[in-house]
């Protein structure tokens, strides 16, 4: 079994601080352990088990210390409607007197990426479905694109979101995860899907392909992302659009098999009328 630790820093910091395990290759999942009074937010689905001990509670937004009253939570809430995730979350806070653990599994093929916060600013941006779960304090809002051709053409449309804070967060990246750290003025073209996040310093920007050719006939879109450093970008090999595409395409018609496997497979589609190779 693969296993992962990366210790955190022991300076003061306003999230919780937490410790924790990434096991798996394929499809991992994260385990984390609680101190008592510790707790951790995560988008809704992707529990996968815990320790007796924990109190798993919903809540509006996502609990970090910059809310502040009904209208704080409500605000926040709101703000995850436009990335088209829950309005609520959930926490698991430990209230027993040992150490706890609670664990979350990736949503598909991939590799689950810690981010620690303190290390970049306190502020990392990535796609709208990329986050898994933080420490509680972390903050999980929307981040704007202040670009009009980033905003109609990025893959995202004009919102991204962000994690802010100075605690741990953990995102999902698809398939096989490239982290490349740019250099002050240089920059990487990156497949709009391809994209997971990136540092707040890096200058994110779209690129027209070029050509008629390679617009009509290329298959790789009509964009680039072009990313520009100082900073840290990651990039994922399989994003879930083009996962599901794939399935889709696959999918056999009125309920009928492919035949994949079979010696009559191809000549059975012809006989069938289903043409498609």
């Amino acid at each position: 079994m693969y296993q992962d630790k990366i210790p955190q820093n022991s300076s003061n910091r306003n999230a919780h601080e937490i410790d924790f395990e990434i096991y798996g290759e394929e499809m991992q999942y994260v385990e984390i352990e609680l101190d008592p009074e510790e707790g951790v937010v995560a988008e809704s689905g992707s529990f996968m088990m815990m320790n007796d001990g924990l109190k798993m509670s919903t809540i509006l937004g996502d609990g970090s210390n910059q809310e502040k009253g009904l209208l704080g939570k409500i605000f926040s809430a709101g703000k995850r409607i436009l990335t088209g995730e829950s309005l609520f979350m959930t926490v698991f806070t430990n209230i027993g007197s040992g150490k706890k653990k609670v664990s979350f599994a990736s949503p598909y093929p991939g590799k689950i990426v810690p981010i620690d916060l303190a290390e970049f600013g306190g502020k990392f941006i990535c796609q709208k479905d990329a986050f898994l779960c933080a420490a509680k304090g972390v903050s999980i809002g929307i981040e704007f694109s202040k670009k009009l051709g980033r905003g109609l053409f990025g893959g995202e449309g004009f919102i991204m979101q962000k994690m802010e804070g100075d605690g741990m967060g953990f995102i999902h990246a698809g398939g096989t995860m490239a982290k490349k750290i740019l250099l002050a003025g240089e920059k990487i073209k990156v497949d709009t899907g391809c994209l997971v996040g990136f540092t707040q310093d890096v200058n994110y920007d779209i690129e027209f392909v070029g050509g008629i050719r390679n617009t009509v006939f290329g298959g790789e879109g009509m964009f680039f992302a072009t990313l520009q450093g100082p900073g840290t970008v990651y990039v994922q090999s399989l994003p879930f659009s083009r996962l599901a595409g794939r399935v889709l395409a696959m999918a056999p018609r009125n309920g009928g098999s492919k035949g994949e496997g079979s010696i009559l497979g191809g000549i059975g589609d012809l006989l069938d009328g289903d043409n498609r190779f």
